[in-house]
């Protein structure tokens, strides 16, 4: 299949996806909000569906037509998958809504009893170990950096899709731990996303400084490219590095400052309550 007529029918497929999936949530959030006492927040619901825009925007707007121009415009791509969208996504406590928002039927009959199944459990407790989750995503950005894959994945129309698919579901394992962190449902101690996020960081960076400061355009591809903005392809490649670098760093640093305040609101709280009262008189 040419691969423009394979990336027209993937931003098809991947809007119309994308639409269901935001109308199952929306109907999903508004009998959570009409029929539960414990209902799901606005901002939740607003942040699932930016979440989805995000998606939309990486693989199916105007952007992606531009990733086989421009290195920065690809590297856009990645960041929004992985680094906005899926924790947008999971702040959009979507489980609930979603499977609200699905027909009951399908609900009690298939999803039910297919998440009570042992080998599903299992799988699903491997897949969201922090390790598996940190591990998942690092070599996933770094794999497909690799020159030899990165070429793979911009000849083919079908590993390019892979490479999208592989980014998104990668970056919603690595975000599961951090956004999962303050809940009752996480077996681990808040204070190791800070270590998890800190690790998280290595290979970005490392990817990101060779990206900038090599003297040699790393992907050939873009040497033939029609050089928009007035980028060759060396300045583009820095500018993508130095985006990566600074995008990631600020998210993460966002996230760790989350779980920080989070760590110490309740030793301020036991702090003010045991302190002693002051006096004084008039």
């Amino acid at each position: 299949m040419p691969h423009a007529h394979h990336a027209s029918f993937e931003t098809f497929l991947v809007s119309v996806i994308l639409i269901l999936a935001a109308l199952v949530y929306v109907r999903g959030w508004v009998c959570i909000r009409r029929f539960s006492q414990d209902t799901v927040e606005g901002w939740r619901a607003a942040s699932f569906l930016l979440g989805l825009f995000f998606v939309w925007a990486a693989i199916a707007s105007p952007l992606a037509a531009l990733d086989h121009e421009l290195l920065t415009a690809h590297m856009v791509q990645h960041l929004l998958l992985m680094t906005f969208a899926a924790p947008m996504i999971w702040l959009g406590a979507p489980v609930r809504a979603v499977l609200q928002g699905l027909p009951r039927g399908f609900v009690q009959s298939v999803i039910h009893p297919l998440s009570r199944a042992a080998p599903v459990r299992q799988l699903r407790r491997a897949l969201t170990h922090p390790a598996v989750c940190w591990f998942a995503a690092a070599a996933t950005l770094v794999g497909w950096h690799i020159p030899a894959l990165f070429r793979l994945g911009m000849q083919s129309g079908a590993w390019h899709g892979i490479a999208h698919a592989s980014f998104l579901i990668t970056g919603l394992l690595f975000w599961w731990p951090v956004v999962q962190s303050g809940s009752t449902a996480s077996k681990w101690p808040e204070w190791s996303m800070l270590v998890y996020l800190f690790l998280a960081t290595l290979p970005c960076d490392i990817l990101s400084g060779f990206l900038v400061f090599c003297d040699r355009v790393v992907y050939p591809v873009y040497l033939s490219s029609s050089h928009p903005f007035g980028l060759s392809a060396l300045e583009d490649q820095q500018c993508a590095g130095a985006l990566m670098w600074t995008c990631v760093t600020v998210v993460y640093l966002i996230a760790g400052t989350i779980v920080t305040a989070r760590l110490l609101s309740p030793l301020l709280s036991t702090e003010l309550q045991t302190a002693p009262q002051s006096t004084e008189v008039v």
